[in-house]
């Protein structure tokens, strides 16, 4: 129990981090869904192949999910909106020339 309090302490500071951002930030900074769903299908998919031939078969089909995923969702959709935090950093640093 000692070891995981110290991990803890020695670590409270990068767990905390997302603190330092726009509040409208915060669940999306704190949280990895997006790259658990990705994940999820990635395996679902696999899953389905059974035993590929090789590891550059399994790659192949990772790969091209993930294509699949930056040409659809990610490309036309923001995850965050940016402004706050642009706005954030002007009033703490003043106008960046």
């Amino acid at each position: 129990m000692t070891k995981a309090a110290d991990l803890i302490e020695e670590s409270i500071g990068e767990t905390l981090t997302y603190y330092g951002f726009p509040d409208s930030h915060w669940r999306k900074i704190r949280t990895n869904n997006p790259l658990e769903r990705i994940m999820k299908e990635i395996r679902r998919r696999t899953r389905v192949v059974g035993a590929f031939p090789d590891g550059q078969s399994c790659l192949n089909l990772a790969a091209a999910r993930l294509r699949h995923i930056a040409a659809g969702k990610w490309s036309s959709r923001k995850y965050m909106n940016m402004k706050p935090l642009y706005q954030e950093q002007h009033q703490t640093h003043g106008a960046v020339a």
